[in-house]
């Protein structure tokens, strides 16, 4: 099977940022982030984490500097860990 066209078709990048916050500050994490730009996708968790966001791009560079300039400055956020998606 060819897989060539899928990684044309796929030029965005995606990242996954895995986020921890302060006790009972969850919701009000979630709420501010679930709307930045580039968020597809944000879940609130059990375990390790309290938070995982799915950030889309058109660079992971793009996808760094939304996790620097806006994620990680929401008052409540404690510790982030951003996760690179593979592209082949």
């Amino acid at each position: 099977m060819c897989f060539e066209h899928l990684v044309h078709l796929s030029a965005m990048a995606v990242g996954y940022v895995l986020i921890n916050v302060a006790p009972g500050k969850e919701h009000e994490v979630y709420l501010a982030v679930k709307d930045m730009p580039h968020v597809d996708d944000a879940t609130l968790l059990f375990g390790d984490h309290d938070l995982i966001v799915k950030l889309v791009a058109d660079s992971l560079a793009t996808i760094a500097q939304a996790v620097v300039e806006s994620i990680r400055q929401i008052p409540g956020i404690v510790d982030t860990k951003t996760l690179a998606g593979a592209e082949l």
